[in-house]
C-alpha cells in the first residue's frame, strides 16, 4: 500500500489527510492485481471439486463442527472468506443457487477463468474497459448458442428427466445411489408441478426435506404426504387413523391468558372449584367443536393442554401439537384442507383428507407420517444415511437435483453436459472473433479460452490428459452434426454425451456464463480498493463514553 493512499500534498508541499487513521488504499494495477489474485485464490480451492471426480473439502467451523461437501455454495458460504473481491464469489454462488440451485461451481470457476486470462490480456497492455467488452460480446454469442441448440424437453419425457436428476447427481458423494435417488427426485417434482396457463410452475419448496441418520441412502423414500417430525401427545390417543379427516389449526388448545393483568377474589372454595370448572368447560367445548365436524386428526401449530389432551383421546382423536408453521403449509397443500386460527369457526369443509396417519419410530425418534392424499401438491422426502455427514451431503445433493430437474420442466430446455456445450460455444467463438477486429478480438478469443479450462479441468480431474482430449473436442465440433459430444469421464475418450445420457439444464447454463461474466467484468472495473481501519476493543469500534462521564458518586 502507498503512503500517498492516506495522505495528499498541496503544491506547497503541506500534507493533507484524506482517509481515516488506520485505513489503507490500493489503486491502479495494484489494486486490480489484488482483486485478481483473490479471485484466483477461490477458483483454485474450488476447481479440484469440479466434475463427477471431483474430491471433497472437509471444513472445520470455530466450534469445532466438521462439514464434509463438494457443494460449491456450501463451501463458499462456510469458508467465511474475508477480501471482498473474494466475497463477490460467494454473492455469485448463492444467486446461482437460489436461482438454479445447481452449476455454482461453474459459475465460479469460470468467473474464475475469466479473470485469468483477463490478466494475461492486461500484461499486454490491453485496456479492461476493451476487456470487458470483448467479453460482453463473447457473452451473448454463449447465451445465442446455447439458445440455438437446447433441446426441447416436456414434463412428459419421464426418462430424460431422470438422465438429469441422474447428471446433477452424479457429481456428488451420493454418485453410487444416483439411480434410485433420480427416480424419487422425478416423482416428487412432477407431482408438485403445476399448469398455470401454458407453462409449467414448481416451487420447490413445497417438497419437503427431513433428514433421519440410520440405514442407509437407499433406504430414503419419497412419501405423498408430509412427515411431521413430532409424535402424539397423549399415550391413550391411537396411533394410527386410517382414512383420516384432518383439522389443522394455529390455535391453541388451552385456555388464553388474557391480555390485560386482572385479579379475581375468591372468598369460598367453591368459588375456585367453579372457576377451575369453568376453565375445563371452555376447553372441552372446543374439543366438541373438533369432534363435531368428523375429524379424527388434529395438526396444531401451538400447544395443547393436558386437559384437552386427555378430551381428546377419550374421542379417539389423534393430535399433534407444536408443528412448523412450514408444515402446516405444506399439510393444508397435500390433504387439501384448511389452516383455522379460530377453533370456533372450524367446519367440515376445513378439513383435509388422507388415506392414513400413523405415528412410525424412525432411528432413535417417533415421526407422524400423513399420507395416501388423491392429489398431493406437497410432498416428502425422508433421508437416511449411515452418518450424519452423509445424510446432510445427500440433502444438498437432492436439492440441486430437484432444482435441477424443476428448472428443465420449468424452462423446457436442456442440453448435454461433459464440456460438449462449452466446446460448441468456444467453436463458435474462435470465428466470430476476427469478425470483431482488434483488440477486443484478443478479449473474445480469452473467453473462448476460458470456456475450455472447464473442460479442462474436468478431464484433469478424472485423471486423463486434458490438451489430447481437448485437441479431439476441438476436431470432432467442426462436424455441425457432433455438437453434443463431450468427455466421456469413464472411458476418457470423447463421446456422444446427450445418447450417453448426460443431460443438464439449458437454464443452469445460462445462468453460470452470465453469473461469471458479471463476476469477471466486475472485477475488472475495480481499479482502486479502500479499506477502512478495523475497528478495535469490546465496544464495537465506539468510543467509550464513561470515561469522561460522571459517576453519580461525584
Amino acid at each position: 500500500m502507498a503512503s500517498q493512499a492516506t495522505v495528499a500534498q498541496t503544491p506547497e508541499g503541506i500534507p493533507v489527510i484524506i482517509l481515516k487513521e488506520g485505513s489503507s488504499r490500493a489503486f491502479g494495477k495494484e489494486a486490480l492485481r489484488a482483486n485478481i489474485a483473490a479471485v484466483k485464490a477461490v477458483e483454485e480451492t474450488l476447481r479440484t471439486t469440479y466434475g463427477p471426480r471431483g474430491m471433497d473439502k472437509m471444513l472445520v467451523d470455530s466450534l469445532g463442527d466438521i462439514t464434509i461437501t463438494n457443494d460449491g455454495a456450501t463451501l463458499l458460504d462456510k469458508m467465511d472468506l474475508q477480501h471482498p473481491a473474494a466475497k463477490l464469489l460467494v454473492q455469485i454462488a448463492k444467486g446461482q443457487d437460489e436461482e438454479t440451485a445447481d452449476g455454482t461451481k461453474t459459475a465460479v470457476i469460470l468467473s474464475g477463468e475469466l479473470v485469468r486470462k483477463a490478466e494475461d490480456l492486461l500484461y499486454k497492455e490491453v485496456h479492461p474497459t476493451i476487456i470487458i467488452s470483448g467479453y460482453k460480446k463473447a457473452e451473448e454469442v454463449a447465451l445465442q448458442t446455447i439458445q440455438e441448440i437446447a433441446q426441447s424437453v416436456t414434463i412428459n419425457d419421464v426418462e430424460l428427466l431422470r438422465k438429469v436428476a441422474i447428471t446433477s447427481l452424479s457429481s456428488k458423494a451420493v454418485a453410487g445411489s444416483r439411480e434410485y435417488l433420480s427416480d424419487i427426485v422425478v416423482k416428487a417434482v412432477s407431482q408438485v408441478a403445476e399448469l398455470r396457463g401454458n407453462k409449467w410452475y414448481v416451487d420447490t419448496d413445497n417438497i419437503q426435506i427431513v433428514k433421519k441418520a440410520g440405514g442407509g441412502i437407499n433406504d430414503t423414500q419419497l412419501i405423498y404426504g408430509i412427515v411431521v417430525d413430532k409424535e402424539v401427545v397423549h399415550p391413550g390417543m391411537p396411533k394410527r387413523v386410517e382414512n383420516a379427516k384432518i383439522a389443522l389449526t394455529d390455535a391453541p388448545l388451552e385456555v388464553e391468558k388474557p391480555e390485560l393483568d386482572a385479579e379475581i377474589r375468591i372468598n369460598d372454595p367453591t368459588q375456585m372449584e367453579k372457576f377451575l370448572q369453568e376453565e375445563e368447560n371452555i376447553i372441552k367445548e372446543k374439543v366438541d367443536m373438533i369432534a363435531r365436524t368428523g375429524a379424527n386428526v388434529i395438526i396444531c401449530q401451538k400447544g395443547i393442554d393436558e386437559v384437552a389432551q386427555s378430551y381428546l383421546a377419550k374421542k379417539g382423536i389423534l393430535a399433534v401439537r407444536r408443528a412448523k408453521k412450514s408444515d402446516l403449509e405444506k399439510l393444508a397443500r397435500a390433504t387439501g384442507g384448511r389452516v383455522v386460527s379460530n377453533i370456533e369457526e372450524i367446519s367440515e369443509q376445513d378439513l383435509g383428507h388422507a388415506a392414513l396417519v400413523e405415528e412410525r419410530k424412525v432411528g432413535e425418534d417417533k415421526m407422524v407420517f400423513i399420507e395416501g392424499a388423491k392429489n398431493p401438491k406437497a410432498i416428502s422426502i425422508l433421508i437416511r444415511g449411515g452418518l450424519e455427514r452423509v445424510v446432510d451431503e445427500t440433502e444438498r445433493a437432492l436439492r440441486d437435483a430437484v432444482g435441477t430437474v424443476a428448472d428443465v420442466i420449468k424452462d423446457g430446455k436442456a442440453v448435454a453436459g461433459g464440456g460438449a456445450v462449452e466446446i460448441e460455444i468456444s467453436k463458435r467463438l474462435r470465428k466470430k472473433a476476427p469478425q470483431i477486429g482488434g483488440k477486443e478480438q484478443l478479449a473474445i478469443e480469452a473467453y473462448a479460452n476460458a470456456l475450455e479450462s472447464l473442460v479442462m479441468i474436468l478431464v484433469e480431474n478424472a485423471g486423463y490428459d486434458p490438451i489430447d482430449q481437448l485437441m479431439k473436442l476441438r476436431s470432432l465440433h467442426e462436424d455441425e452434426a457432433k455438437k453434443w459430444y463431450g468427455v466421456d469421464l469413464n472411458a476418457g475418450q470423447p463421446a456422444d454425451n446427450w445418447t450417453r445420457g448426460v443431460i443438464e439444464p439449458a437454464l443452469v447454463k445460462m445462468n453460470a456464463i452470465k453469473a461469471a461474466t458479471e463476476a469477471a467484468t466486475l472485477v475488472l472495473r475495480i481499479d482502486d480498493l479502500v479499506a477502512a481501519g478495523k475497528k478495535s476493543g469490546g465496544t464495537g469500534g465506539k468510543e467509550s463514553k464513561s470515561e469522561n462521564k460522571p459517576s453519580e458518586e461525584d
